[in-house]
């Protein structure tokens, strides 16, 4: 059961942050809610990458056993810098978005938009 923990994790933070997207009306709330995704997504890529009594590769003379792969913590760290960079671009457009239409609710904006 201990090993479908970070799947389940997975599945309730995406659902979370897929709800804050959805449902929410405030644009900083929807950008919260895409990091948590995002954030369950990098979660569920090193659970991939995980192996029991693995060992680091580093190690190029190891004593045996199972080494852990580098491909999913390299994409991990990929992910975490784009992710970084999409959460400023999103901030920076609510930023623009709050001054010129003076409010953050997604209803308004889409309102004064007509």
């Amino acid at each position: 059961m201990i090993f479908n923990a970070p799947f389940i994790s997975v599945m309730i933070l995406i659902i979370f942050g897929l709800y804050a997207m959805v449902f929410r009306r405030n644009l900083i709330k929807v950008v919260i809610g895409l990091d948590i995704v995002e954030s369950a997504v990098n979660l569920f890529i090193v659970s991939l990458g995980y192996v029991k009594n693995g060992i680091a590769p580093i190690y190029t003379n190891s004593p045996g056993g199972a080494m852990v792969l580098p491909t999913p913590q390299a994409l991990t760290l990929t992910s975490i810098v784009i992710g970084v960079a999409t959460s400023a671009m999103l901030l920076s457009f609510c930023i623009l978005i709050y001054r010129y239409y003076g409010t953050l609710d997604t209803r308004k904006v889409r309102r004064l938009r007509e």
